[in-house]
């Protein structure tokens, strides 16, 4: 068995662990040592991975397991890590960590709250962990359907239409990704042979240039609607504003970057040629999503709508970088995912928590939180910091290199979608700081709220280790670009092999 595998088990055996709770502090702190658990594996796995690097194994995946699951079909579980994939199991171990604590002061079927929570979580490190395109379709789905549940029943708002809205429109695209998949598994065998579903072996192969440019649009799209893929972005910012916080947290800290994963580990790594040739119809897409994204923060009064925006901005993004098909925008796309992720779901955390004590979410409603509380506060400050960009924290060195990479490319189209894009920055810090200011500085104006408390004790444990990851990446990421640039390796030789039979 592979050190990954318990990356499956270990949240399994934690919903067991929660069925057989038998009071409701019993549940919360059942889940809280499942997933202390997970996360000590996977900073294990990631200073494990890193060992290996230095002590020279190059091979392209590590801590490989191969079981045959189904055997007229050839689909194994099939499971591997690189860098880039260490990297998504980093990110989704510390935000569900920090989501369990920001969701300590539930109280509605919490036995059935964390247990859907972590089914979701152990669906995202499924997906993260597979190299069978089945088997990575079974996690994904895995992780987007408990999504309903957790909206419609524990949400807020017009939760049901939210819920209904955000299953339907990523079911639509999971259906596109199973059509592509198919595809990809027909045309797996070119010259004879087994059909197969193994990411790795796909990938070895010349797929025609006929079928590449049928399947690239399922797979990019499929998964581009989970990526917030303008203009099929619009479940998102519904389904955060009216999902709970630790489900805000994952929804736009975790489960939005399966869409972008999957767009550069199935539709781009696998179909090389139909990336090159249709990739431009996806950059005027992206780019067009970054700046709408920016200019919808902008104008929304309701805290949740306005990072909602914003991670669709910083999601586009993303898929921007994808696009430009060089090492470096790519090495930026996975450190700005990983950026993203631990800084929204910090921004969704303080958001619930400023709710939980305010009743309101519309910045109009409030004003000078900073007197009473201030640790929520200074901690709302750091991630509008680093959302705009600042030296020192996660966001800056994430655009720095989607940018500077996005330059290399010299032809007028890209550098024109470049300017476009990095004139988000501006609109960025427009937004983030005029939140801040009436949010948190100025006169107290209700009066109600000189009474209320600053943060609980679970409250500064989910917002520390989310600090943490941003300033730890932001002071110090050559780390982390070294083992992303490493992961990197394979699909920067298909793509550099792919551009002169285009030419």
């Amino acid at each position: 068995m592979s050190f990954l595998t318990l990356f499956i088990i270990i949240p399994l055996l934690t919903i067991v662990g929660i069925l057989l709770c038998k009071n409701h502090l019993q549940v919360k702190w059942v889940a809280v040592v499942g997933m202390s658990l997970q996360l000590i594996t996977a900073i294990v796995l990631i200073l494990v991975f890193l060992a290996e690097r230095r002590a020279g194994n190059m091979a392209e995946v590590l801590f490989v397991q191969d079981n045959i699951w189904y055997e007229t079909l050839n689909i194994h579980f099939y499971i591997g890590v690189d860098g880039v994939s260490v990297a998504m199991i980093g990110l989704t171990a510390l935000v569900v960590f920090a989501g369990i604590f920001a969701s300590w002061d539930i109280v509605d079927l919490p036995r059935e709250f964390f247990t859907s929570l972590i089914l979701l979580a152990s669906g995202v490190f499924g997906f993260f962990i597979s190299l069978d395109l089945f088997t990575m379709f079974l996690f994904y789905e895995l992780a987007v359907i408990p999504m309903y549940l957790l909206i419609g029943i524990w949400g807020s708002g017009p939760r049901h239409y939210s819920a209904m809205k955000l299953t339907l429109m990523l079911m639509g695209g999971s259906a596109l990704i199973l059509l592509g998949m198919v595809g990809l598994y027909v045309n797996s065998a070119p010259g004879g042979g087994p059909l197969t579903f193994n990411l790795i072996q796909i990938s070895k192969i010349h797929i025609s240039i006929e079928s590449q440019r049928f399947l690239f649009p399922f797979l990019f799209v499929g998964f581009g609607v989970l990526g917030a893929l303008f203009p099929f972005h619009t479940w998102s910012p519904d389904g955060h504003a009216s999902a709970p916080t630790a489900v805000s947290m994952l929804h736009a800290g975790v489960l939005m970057k399966l869409g972008g994963y999957g767009c550069y580990r199935v539709a781009v790594f696998l179909l090389p040629e139909a990336a090159h040739q249709m990739g431009w119809i996806f950059l005027i897409l992206a780019t067009i999503g970054v700046i709408y994204g920016a200019f919808g923060a902008l104008w929304q009064k309701d805290l949740k709508y306005i990072n909602a925006y914003s991670s669709v901005s910083h999601c586009s993004l993303v898929l921007f970088a994808i696009l430009m098909f060089n090492q470096t925008a790519l090495t930026g796309a996975i450190i700005q995912m990983i950026s993203h992720g631990i800084m929204t779901a910090l921004f969704f955390a303080l958001i619930g928590m400023i709710y939980g004590r305010t009743h309101t979410r519309y910045i109009n409603e409030m004003g000078g939180l900073m007197k009473v509380m201030p640790f929520l506060a200074v901690a709302y400050v750091i991630a509008g910091l680093a959302s705009l960009g600042l030296p020192g924290f996660s966001g800056f060195v994430a655009e720095m290199t989607i940018f500077v990479g996005a330059f290399q490319n010299a032809d007028v189209f890209h550098r024109v979608c470049t300017i476009i894009a990095a004139s988000s920055i501006v609109v960025t810090a427009v937004y983030i700081l005029r939140v801040i200011g009436i949010l948190l500085l100025g006169k107290i104006r209700n009066p109600a709220y000189e009474l209320i408390t600053d943060a609980k004790w679970h409250d500064k444990i989910s917002v520390v280790a989310l600090i943490f990851g941003i300033t730890l990446i932001g002071l110090a990421p050559l780390w982390l670009s070294d083992m992303i640039s490493q992961g990197l390796g394979p699909i920067m030789q298909k793509l550099l092999a792919a551009a002169p039979i285009l030419n």
